[in-house]
């Protein structure tokens, strides 16, 4: 009688190792609040760019994001050196984004399409420096552990710092810019710092991070699409969190718009996101609970239930006034703190999945997929708006000759940053419905790898 092969250990990450990893996301958290809840409003309100415009110049680098990032996640994937094949990509992240992202809020003295042009040129070179970083950076959890709730443990530690970096970003970000170029100048500045703190903190602090093992490239960019389209799984996971990220990029982009001409304050951005990051401190714990006693399809539904609900509450605030916004938006918040635990929890849950069922490591080409997805849909919510706020009689303006916005702009800004992600809220629940992958399925999967070619036939013999 031959015995089962005994189950290998689980691999633990180290406290100082998911403090290093974790503190890293404050650079995810940073880059994805400060251009989305500014990049649009800065064009429009300080530098005179014509609204559709101004929502082409965000959408456009993002888009490039859909080439540049299965490129990362392929060559980190074949990258060997000594610091391990994602670090070195990490590393040239942090020395070239603090600079591109400063540049951008930095510029010369210019208004309407020469301004559009500056910024459209180093918010491009800002999105490729960012990828450097990010692809390889949130390939790193699934191959630190093949455990199911060890990833949810380390992505816990992500979360805390992505709801500090949201809260320093999304909170100082707006009080320094405050309404003229010098402010958005200084704001760029010392955003540009934190990014490098941030990137290089994660950097040195995952130099003794384990490695469960080596990812496999795919020989091209098609191969990567080829198997990403293969793996259904991933593909259920993508369409949700797409909706999820649209419905988010619109309302980030929207809030100024809404805090501006829908409460008339446009200083209550920022306590307008602080509603949205206070649950992101200290809801970690809870959705991770929820998720074992759940499953995440189960948290993940309800997250996003939540996020409908104080989206579409936020379109009544005009008559019920600020306080009312303010409580729409913390439920929001909640909402917001639980899908951004699960989503990285089961992109890592589906990489783990993956590799045990085809015996490939792909690490990099689903996280550069799911990463150049991310940022386009995101950045199409901001579009989106634009667009829309074009198309209701916008009127761009700058500090110096502001004006009165028609009725018809104020009417879109309001019900375009609260419905409309309310809406798309709703199409990720759908979606949602059909995700499968549970601990259960991973164990069995799990237990299938383990067990040696023909035990099951001498046990049965």
């Amino acid at each position: 009688m031959v015995s089962p092969a005994p189950s290998p250990a689980v691999v633990t990450v180290s406290r100082g190792v998911r403090v290093g990893y974790g503190v890293g996301s404050v650079c995810t958290a940073t880059f994805s609040t400060v251009p989305g809840l500014l990049l649009l409003f800065y064009m429009t309100n300080v530098l005179a760019v014509p609204a559709w415009i101004a929502g082409v110049v965000v959408f456009l680098p993002k888009l490039w994001d859909m080439f540049i990032n299965p490129w990362v996640g392929q060559r980190s994937d074949r990258t060997v050196s000594r610091f391990g094949a994602r670090r070195p990509w990490m590393l040239l992240g942090a020395v070239t984004l603090p600079v591109t992202f400063a540049l951008t809020f930095a510029g010369p003295p210019l208004t309407g399409v020469q301004a559009a042009l500056y910024v459209a040129f180093f918010y491009f070179l800002t999105a490729t420096a960012y990828a450097f970083y990010e692809v390889p950076y949130k390939a790193m959890p699934a191959e630190m552990t093949d455990d199911y709730h060890e990833r949810s443990s380390l992505l816990q530690w992500k979360m805390v710092f992505v709801g500090l970096g949201i809260l320093l970003s999304g909170a100082g970000a707006p009080a320094i810019a405050g309404t003229d170029v010098s402010g958005h100048r200084t704001m760029g500045l010392l955003i540009g710092a934190v990014l490098l703190v941030s990137m290089l903190a994660a950097f040195f602090g995952t130099a003794r991070a384990p490695v469960i093992g080596r990812a496999e490239a795919e020989p091209s960019i098609a191969a990567q699409f080829a198997a990403a389209r293969s793996n259904k799984t991933f593909m259920v996971l993508l369409g949700f969190s797409c909706a999820q990220m649209f419905a988010a990029g619109v309302m980030l982009a929207g809030a100024p718009y809404f805090a501006t001409y829908t409460l008339g304050d446009p200083a209550a951005t920022t306590t307008l996101f602080l509603g949205i990051v206070g649950p992101l401190l200290i809801t970690m714990p809870l959705w991770v609970w929820l998720s074992k006693r759940y499953d995440k399809r189960g948290a993940m539904v309800l997250s996003s239930a939540l996020f409908l609900a104080g989206a579409a509450g936020m379109a009544f605030s005009g008559p019920l006034g600020s306080a009312y916004a303010h409580a729409c938006v913390l439920l929001v918040g909640i909402g917001y703190a639980g899908f951004q635990l699960l989503q990285f929890s089961m992109l890592s849950d589906v990489i783990v999945h993956d590799a045990l069922v085809t015996g490939k490591r792909r690490a990099g080409v689903f996280t550069g997929l799911w990463t150049a997805a991310e940022t386009v849909v995101f950045a199409f919510g901001a579009l989106v708006l634009g667009w829309l706020l074009a198309a209701t009689g916008f009127v761009e303006s700058d500090p110096s000759t502001p004006v009165a916005q028609p009725e018809s702009a104020t009417t879109a800004a309001l019900y375009g940053s609260t419905l409309l992600p309310a809406i798309l809220m709703g199409i990720s629940i759908l979606l949602t419905m059909r995700y499968t992958l549970t601990a259960a399925r991973i164990k069995e999967a799990q237990d299938a790898a383990e067990t040696p070619a023909g035990t099951v036939e001498a046990q049965e013999g």
